[in-house]
């Protein structure tokens, strides 16, 4: 491996011309906004801080909206139950026969 050399030599321009043709695929595959939005996510993605707190906030928000829906039936639940007591023990509530 040592001995091994290179003789031949690239083509004029060459580093230019990979630049050149790289940026004409991005350019092509930039061109709709969900490539656009695909591409910013794969950046953004890219670094693990970003997609650890992106992680951490998802699950926040949806342990938020659990809570929030739990807290719901379970108001709602207590109110019914009330609602029925009262009737069961109100005479003036009570279905007449």
């Amino acid at each position: 491996m040592r001995e091994w050399k290179v003789e031949s030599s690239l083509p004029p321009r060459f580093g230019e011309q990979v630049w050149e043709r790289i940026a004409r695929v991005e350019e092509r595959t930039a061109k709709t906004s969900l490539a656009v939005l695909r591409l910013w996510l794969e950046r953004r993605f890219a670094r693990p801080g970003f997609a650890v707190s992106y992680v951490v906030i998802l699950l926040a928000a949806a342990l938020g909206i659990g809570l929030w829906q739990a807290h719901d039936k379970a108001t709602a639940g207590g109110k019914e139950w009330r609602e029925n007591y009262v009737k069961m023990v109100d005479p003036y509530q009570m279905p007449r026969n």
